[in-house]
């Protein structure tokens, strides 16, 4: 009787417990039908009496688009011409300006121009605001909207009014349009140091670092006289996950490289490395600055927290979620965020980025001035002066090796000019190949 007593009991507390909760189900339920036929009435009321007649199908599609951007800055619908335009780009040849963007108190803000493009040659900078296109506001536009005006025929001009930090005034930036084919990534020998400039993740980015970096050891001579990687990831505004992951596993032999979470812990997912490493043990410093996003700061996050690389530059961007392409029917799709990213350390990056190791800033270039007449030589040195006696203790060899040590270190000093922040890399690994012990 007890067991049957306390088995009753459960029953009864369980149906006082359901009733209220399928109660207020239902009423939820019911506000949401509410809401959707409110949106029919209004939809009617459109179609019916608007002051000009509008096309059905393009209401709805604003509808879909306006429920979507108001979630977050990168959800959005991708009507049939864009998610073709979206595969495309992914692929690494598309048509435009050069620019990744995003919306920012509702103008257009750059994340980062991308190389060797119209907008880079420009003079378009990270963190530029874009407010007018050919003198029409952008203010109110979604951010695909946005995008659509600033894509043109090939060779045609557009004008773009562009507001910057520390500039007092907007000002108008001419750029003609072109076809983008992006090099995913580029390399250059510097002294001893291997550079990995890498622009994009697209499908063609871990094949040709692959590629390109075993191209640049076998014209050193081998690994043995390279003194180290620099994986260069300023104004790299991203791309695919899953190049990301390629990339990362490049330069690691095990452990996470990155982790996602979305709304249900089950269809959360980690990226572990395997074994085999690129650079082969030697050392590596990434550079990263603000325009350095997405799947940028996956790499820099998972190389820092395994403690393979040293991260130098300014804080990343912080873009710290993840977006699903979810294709719909009449071949539109919806670009969804579906969860965030989190690196080994299991820190989000989300609106706060990556902290490099080191800050180094760029400095900003200074203006040309015209060369100074020339005048008498300066007396740099001993070897300067008149009669100066020579050196003894040196053979002609060694004499010759100082001369191309000091040659190394001039252009190392004309680079600084040029790039402070990839001389600064350089530097890092130049101070750790001296500190290794001898074989």
């Amino acid at each position: 009787m007890a067991a049957l007593g306390g088995t009753l009991a459960g029953v009864i507390a369980t149906t006082q417990i359901a009733g209220p909760l399928l109660a207020q189900e239902e009423t939820r339920n019911a506000s949401v039908y509410e809401q959707l036929d409110l949106f029919g009435d209004i939809f009617e009321r459109i179609r019916s009496q608007y002051v000009e007649e509008v096309e059905a199908s393009e209401l709805i599609e604003a509808a879909i688009d306006g429920m979507l951007t108001s979630l977050d800055p990168h959800s959005s619908y991708l009507s049939p011409d864009d998610a073709v335009a979206m595969r495309v780009q992914t692929s690494g040849e598309f048509g435009g300006l050069g620019i990744e963007v995003t919306q920012e108190e509702g103008f257009i803000k750059v994340v980062s121009p991308i190389d060797s493009t119209p907008a880079a040659e420009a003079g378009i900078e990270a963190g530029d605001y874009i407010t007018h296109v050919d003198g029409e506001s952008v203010l109110g536009l979604t951010l695909d909207a946005a995008v659509e005006k600033m894509r043109g025929p090939v060779g045609s001009e557009i004008i773009i009014t562009v507001v910057r930090e520390g500039e007092q005034n907007p000002f108008d930036v001419s750029i003609i349009r072109d076809t983008i084919e992006l090099q995913a990534v580029r390399t250059r020998v510097q002294g001893e140091t291997v550079v990995l400039r890498i622009t994009t993740f697209n499908d063609k980015t871990f094949p040709n670092l692959e590629e390109k970096l075993a191209e640049e050891v076998e014209k050193m001579g081998g690994i043995e006289n390279v003194n180290g990687f620099v994986v260069d990831l300023r104004n790299n505004p991203g791309g695919l996950l899953t190049q990301a992951v390629k990339v990362s596993d490049a330069f690691l032999e095990a452990g996470e490289i990155v982790s996602t979470r979305g709304r249900d812990p089950a269809d959360g997912d980690r990226f572990n490395a395997t074994p085999g490493d690129l650079a082969q043990g030697k050392p590596i410093v990434v550079l990263i600055n603000g325009g350095s996003a997405s799947a940028s700061e996956i790499v820099a996050g998972a190389l820092k927290d395994h403690r393979r690389a040293i991260v130098v530059g300014t804080k990343s961007f912080g873009k710290g979620s993840v977006q699903t392409i979810m294709p719909l029917r009449g071949d539109g799709a919806m670009r969804l965020t579906t969860a965030r990213y989190y690196t080994p350390s299991g820190r989000s990056i989300q609106a706060l980025g990556v902290s490099p190791d080191i800050i180094v800033q760029q400095p900003p270039r200074a203006p040309e001035t015209e060369e100074e007449e020339d005048g008498p030589p300066l007396l740099n040195s001993e070897a300067d002066l008149r009669g100066a006696i020579s050196n003894d203790s040196l053979s002609e060899d060694q004499v010759l090796q100082i001369e191309e040590d000091r040659a190394k270190a001039e252009q190392a000093a004309e680079l600084r000019e040029e790039d402070y922040q990839l001389a600064y890399a350089i530097d890092i690994l130049k101070g750790l190949s001296a500190l290794a012990p001898n074989d």
